[in-house]
């Protein structure tokens, strides 16, 4: 428990982060999820490709603001959207 002053106001502001942070990567996972679905990955049947497109998009978007704010690594964003992407191409052919 803690006794300082600081140290409770570091408490309460990790609680704060720590609820944002976890919205906010529930947000890109629902995004990331969408896409993926869009593409034909797990069981879903693949849709028209402008669809995905917009999806993927929306993904990335999502994504890339996650990483900006530092909740996840940009390599990590950048190796999921490179599969999206790949995906997206193999659609499209």
């Amino acid at each position: 428990m803690a006794n300082h002053q600081n140290a409770k106001k570091a408490i309460r502001q990790t609680e704060r982060r720590t609820e944002v942070n976890c919205n906010r990567m529930s947000r890109m996972r629902t995004f990331v999820k969408s896409a993926e679905k869009a593409l034909g990955m797990h069981t879903a049947p693949a849709v028209s490709f402008d669809e995905a497109k917009v999806a993927v998009v929306a993904a990335e978007s999502a994504m890339m603001r996650v990483a900006k704010t530092g909740i996840i690594h940009k390599n990590y964003v950048s190796r999921k959207v490179s599969r999206l992407v790949a995906r997206l191409k193999k659609l499209a052919s």
